[in-house]
């Protein structure tokens, strides 16, 4: 895994700064520190930070064609590089490393832009094209690897694996984006195409840029989606057959490096199932890594230690104190963008204790996406059919009442928390969803704000992107609706940045191969009965992996990998909280109505509420207004 920059003069063949872009590639040191290299011509400067994983000997970069008039910096792996690189030979290419990022030079020579089509991986690439006097910027499918960019105003593209590269060009807007504000107060993170500041954009999931020197910069195109639209009559035992021989053949083309290869078992299905394949496929023992917290309601080392022991790993683990809060002020830095779910502190700490041992190591995200198995799911199921069999007339103004006056009883069984399931009712499905995954009402937040903020919003509210994503698979099961969604927001703005900024900070390249496309595509197919049967999600990756991981491991309670902050705000950090949101830099920055912040602090403290989730998202915030947003801008000209 790697870290890629560039600056490209789209308007003409202006020198490029090398001590600017020199900076750019170096700040991005922890994404590859095992080498590094520039390219440098008129209009055109690309560097690159190598994390050596395959061919450690010649795979530096930037790497170029024959002729040098292609190059490219690429950041990833593509696991079919093997059956490509013999297509491309036969096409007449000659090849001089044993590299996956040299398939990617001819397969452009060979393809042009439809050269991802070929590619099975993770990845985010630059090429230059001389002879074509064009840059393209690609993602994969899913959004695994990281790409921003910016056009700056003198005429120059910059770009990045990561916002803190760009952060070290001087010409640089730093205006922060009202909408991506209204959005990560809502969800936690700021979903792609934005980013925090107006002038970065995200490279989204499944797209790529083409850009011709003198044409100016078009909007990004779409390759790839996940098409829902097509579900297809299959037996349960078929279905459970196909997808065992997928998940073997995903984990074992995953395992290739010439470095050691590991994995992340939290003692959960996904994971369990991983390390269960990978043990098919080794001949040695797997290395495994574990977190444990003291605390035994976030406490499932146990479930891992068990599935260790089942098969024979390599077992590592580190017990995390759960009022170990010292990563807080560090994620600011890590993540260059407010980034607020907590579960980002174990994911440093477990990142950290594999790469004492590992280089590479196998996760299990994904899986909840692709089979269905977040709860949410469940109770979105179960409130969809009042939303759809009551009139509107009807339903909206009675459980809008409901919703209204019922207490919010935080503190009662979850039978008695009624309150959110006739807010849920009263709402269209998408609003409902939104509103499922939300971090804070549309209340809150306008409570929040500031006028001048609010003014700024311009009436925009955050649910109007789930409303955008879901015209893409309008009329289709609500089941995939709420999977497609959560492919389009959480899983690439949340799940996928955390494990990329917390395995990168630490050198560490993570693969996640229930997140290969065509498992995905083949998925996305299965009737809903097959993803989720008796209140219980994830039905048919259980059946196929009842022979390998136990039951106890397959139908226990999530448990998530949370820490306890709401506990935090009222013990350790609550003298912190009041001193950071209500001393710190967040009155400076105008957005907020501070009176508002101390009622939530003092509602929270008191124990009436249980207002953590805002007041980290708050907390998080004022760490990157403090030390990223203000920190001095680079001096290098």
């Amino acid at each position: 895994m790697c870290g890629i920059v560039g600056i490209f003069d789209v308007r003409e063949q202006r020198d490029i700064s090398e001590p600017v872009l020199r900076a750019m590639n170096e700040v991005q040191h922890h994404r590859g520190p095992d080498d590094s290299g520039l390219h440098l011509e008129p209009g055109v400067g690309l560097g690159h930070k190598r994390l050596s994983i395959i061919d450690l000997a010649t795979g530096k970069q930037p790497l170029y064609n024959e002729d040098r008039s292609v190059v490219v910096v690429y950041n990833g792996e593509i696991y079919n590089f093997h059956s490509l690189r013999k297509r491309l030979e036969s096409f007449g290419h000659v090849f001089q490393t044993q590299t996956d990022t040299e398939v990617v030079v001819h397969a452009w020579e060979e393809w042009g832009a439809d050269c991802v089509q070929e590619f099975r991986g993770m990845f985010a690439f630059a090429i230059w094209d001389r002879n074509r006097q064009t840059l393209f910027l690609v993602r994969d499918r899913l959004g695994i690897k990281p790409l921003y960019y910016s056009a700056l105003p003198d005429g120059q593209l910059i770009f990045s694996s990561e916002m803190k590269a760009l952060l070290k060009h001087p010409g640089l807007e730093r205006r922060l984006d009202p909408g991506a504000i209204e959005e990560y107060f809502a969800l936690g993170y700021v979903p792609e195409p934005r980013s925090i500041l107006e002038s970065v954009s995200k490279l989204s999931s499944g797209h790529y840029l083409v850009i011709e020197r003198g044409q100016g910069i078009p909007k990004p195109v779409q390759y790839w989606d996940v098409d829902f639209s097509s579900p297809v009559a299959i037996a349960e035992q078929d279905a459970v057959d196909q997808l065992y021989g997928t998940l073997k053949d995903v984990v074992k083309m995953r395992m290739v490096a010439d470095v050691p290869v590991g994995a992340f078992l939290s003692g959960g299905v996904d994971s369990s199932g991983v390390v269960a394949m990978m043990a098919k496929a080794s001949s040695q023992p797997v290395n495994t890594c574990s977190i444990s917290f003291g605390d035994p309601k976030f406490n499932e080392s146990a479930y891992a230690e068990n599935m260790a022991q089942r098969l024979s790993t390599n077992h590592f683990v580190e017990q995390v104190d759960p009022d170990d809060f010292s990563l807080l002020d560090k994620l600011a830095l890590i993540y260059d963008e407010p980034f607020a779910d907590s579960s980002a502190l174990p994911t440093y700490k477990v990142c950290e204790l594999a790469r004492k041992h590992v280089k590479v190591a196998l996760s299990g995200d994904g899986g909840d996406e692709v089979f269905a198995g977040y709860r949410r799911y469940w109770w979105h199921m179960l409130e969809e059919p009042f939303r759809r069999l009551l009139p509107d007339m009807v339903r909206r103004p009675v459980f809008s009442l409901l919703g209204r006056f019922y207490p919010k009883a935080d503190w009662a069984p979850q039978v008695f928390r009624a309150k959110t399931t006739f807010q849920a009712i009263a709402r269209d499905d998408i609003e409902a969803y939104f509103h499922s995954v939300s971090q804070s009402t549309d209340e809150m937040r306008k409570s929040l704000f500031s006028p001048k903020m609010r003014a700024d919003l311009q009436g925009y509210e955050a649910h109007q992107l789930f409303v955008g994503h879901a015209k893409a698979v309008e009329g289709a099961d609500p089941l995939a609706v709420v999977q497609y969604l959560d492919f389009k927001t959480y899983l690439v703005g949340d799940i996928l940045t955390k494990v990329d900024r917390a395995s990168m900070a630490n050198s560490l390249e993570v693969r996640v191969p229930l997140l290969d496309h065509k498992l995905i595509e083949w998925a996305a197919t299965l009737p809903r009965g097959l993803k989720m049967k008796n209140r219980d999600g994830k039905h048919v990756l259980k059946q196929a992996l009842a022979q390998d991981v136990p039951g106890d491991i397959l139908y226990r309670k999530k448990m998530g990998f949370a820490v306890p902050i709401s506990n935090w705000f009222r013990t350790d950090l609550r003298d912190h909280v009041q001193e950071r949101l209500l001393k710190g830099s967040l009155p400076e920055t105008g957005l907020f109505q501070m009176d508002y912040v101390a009622q939530l602090i003092a509602r929270h403290q008191s124990g009436v509420s249980d207002f953590s989730s805002i007041l980290w998202a708050l907390l998080i915030f004022e760490s990157f207004y403090r030390q990223v947003l203000n920190a001095p801008e680079t001096a290098v000209a």
